[in-house]
């Protein structure tokens, strides 16, 4: 499989740079799986495509404020840093920015309040450092620092609530699982009233999703590990639901790559956590889910690849130009693709 395979021509203009004033209103593409027929929807009309005991199941994690923007101690450089990863007792695993500048002892000031000192130096612009701080850590973050979102929106966001979903809760992604954003809790609850059961796992958003893939040969391209979290009261509904033969629906690539991970792992689902860094690419032989909610995602990207292995690369590639000859919003912010 070479990494052209999942190349695609997409106009400058169709990248979302903000989002669409009400989250369900967005335009929805059905797309048969198998067939490859196509339907063209709003988003809210996602509730017809459901039936009484369907399970829907959504990653209720949290977006941290990571991208802190501040300057080097000894010379007033200018520093960014993008929280990835908790690894505890104060050390954060970041990507910095430039990177080149920074060695371990390195104190980059972000206010009074904050201060990162370089403690590990890895490759790829990844830095650990130790956060010094006064008070209480998110507190600080929400004051000091911004949404991290992807290079491609240039426009600022207005409300750092819109890159949430409305059912973020566990604290710790660097990046929000956008197939989420179009859900309402009012379009939730009408999905509850007719019967769907809705569960949440959680799956962190790490450098995975900032690294875009760099070897011709994609088998080659090593994905980067992200945390995820199951309950035992989700394992036993969803281990029902297969047993019953229901069908189970992931929302986001994320939640995909959560469910895939503990059912290769355990061959059920189980109470656990852990680090998965699984690479979903055509040929890969689904045990959890029947059918996906998604964004359009990046050309040649690891994402593009997962969506492609649900159905066919063929198939995706087709429904793709068919929404950029319908000029579909791509990308974070844009419209949304149910995979069934």
């Amino acid at each position: 499989m070479k990494l052209s395979d999942f190349d695609y021509e997409l106009p400058e203009e169709l990248i979302a740079q903000t989002p669409i004033s009400k989250r369900d209103t967005s335009r929805l593409m059905l797309l048969d799986k198998k067939t490859g027929e196509i339907t063209h929807k709003h988003f809210h009309d996602i509730l017809e495509e459901f039936h009484d005991g369907d399970v829907l199941v959504l990653n209720d994690t949290k977006v941290i404020p990571a991208r802190l923007i501040g300057t080097k101690e000894e010379t007033g450089a200018v520093i960014e840093l993008l929280l990835l990863k908790d690894m505890g007792e104060n050390i954060w695993e970041c990507l910095s920015r430039p990177a080149k500048r920074l060695k371990v002892g390195t104190v980059v000031t972000f206010s009074p309040k904050l201060k990162a000192k370089v403690v590990e130096k890895k490759e790829e612009g990844i830095v650990r450092v130790e956060l010094i701080y006064q008070g209480i850590l998110m507190e600080i973050l929400d004051e000091l620092g911004e949404m991290p979102l992807p290079p491609y929106i240039h426009e600022k966001l207005q409300d750092k609530d819109r890159y949430q979903t409305v059912y973020a809760k566990n604290i710790g992604s660097a990046a929000a699982p956008t197939a989420g954003l179009h859900f309402t809790k009012e379009l939730l609850e009408e999905l509850k009233n007719k019967g769907v059961e809705i569960l949440f796992i959680t799956l962190h958003v790490g450098l995975g999703t900032f690294r875009p893939v760099e070897v011709e040969n994609v088998l080659e391209h090593h994905m980067h590990s992200e945390f995820y979290q199951m309950s035992q009261e989700v394992a036993d509904k969803l281990n029902l639901a297969k047993k019953e033969g229901r069908k189970i629906y992931a929302v986001g690539t994320t939640t995909v790559r959560t469910l895939e991970t503990i059912m290769h792992k355990y061959h059920e689902f189980r109470e656990c956590s852990g680090n998965t860094d699984i690479f979903i690419y055509p040929g890969f032989e689904f045990q959890a889910i029947d059918g996906l909610i998604t964004n359009f995602h990046l050309p040649k990207s690891t994402l593009l690849m997962l969506v492609s292995a649900l159905s066919s690369r063929e198939i995706i590639l087709n429904a793709y130009k068919i929404a950029v000859n319908e000029k579909y919003r791509f990308f974070s912010f844009g419209d949304a693709m149910f995979i069934k």
